[in-house]
């Protein structure tokens, strides 16, 4: 783990909006994750089925070992009106040399979908890496056959870029196609003006 991630992600750090908390992800978390995993249709579009306790097991030491190798940043989203653990995100393929990374491994239990908890926590992901890591790009991908995760992208202002063809395996044997968004360093103060206006 490189000092400069170290620097950014200590092990007590945090981001937050006046709804939500973004804290490390730990292994006590799996407990608080395996009810709201259980839906299945959760993990339509996801690589992974993490309704099955041994994938969901599996997945976060996946994460909490690229959290080692200075790879990721794995959150547990806490929803601050009521306290509750609701959910996961990321910032991962992380290149402090390319000042680029990835905001995924985004999810939610279905009772927090379309709550707004999602977009409160993409702004506190989006405005640390801009505005504290000085990244030039931010960038989401996702399954170019999910309507919903694509129409909220867009509505936090992210430019789709194009798509990659049989780019991944899904936990069903689908070859997903995996379309691209992001944001660039030059574009972010007018799409938080614009996007966010709510937040500034």
């Amino acid at each position: 783990m490189s000092t400069d991630y170290q620097k950014f992600f200590p092990d007590h750090f945090t981001l937050e909006t006046p709804r939500v908390l973004l804290r490390l992800m730990t292994p006590a978390d799996y407990e608080a994750f395996l009810p709201l995993a259980k839906d299945k249709e959760i993990w339509r579009y996801f690589p992974q089925d993490l309704s099955n306790e041994q994938e969901l097991s599996a997945w976060m030491q996946k994460l909490f070992n690229e959290r080692e190798a200075g790879l990721r940043m794995p959150f547990t989203v806490i929803d601050k009106h009521s306290n509750e653990i609701v959910g996961s995100t990321s910032y991962l393929s992380i290149s402090l040399y390319d000042k680029r990374l990835e905001i995924g491994s985004t999810w939610l239990g279905t009772s927090f979908i379309g709550t707004g908890v999602n977009r409160q926590a993409k702004f506190a992901l989006l405005s640390f890496a801009f505005e504290v890591m000085k990244m030039e790009r931010v960038e989401v991908k996702t399954d170019n056959l999910n309507e919903r995760a694509k129409a909220a992208l867009l509505k936090v202002g992210m430019k789709p870029e194009g798509i990659l063809r049989s780019h991944m395996l899904m936990h069903d044997n689908r070859r997903r196609d995996t379309i691209y968004f992001s944001i660039i360093r030059s574009e972010w103060e007018e799409r938080k003006m614009n996007f966010f206006p709510e937040m500034i």
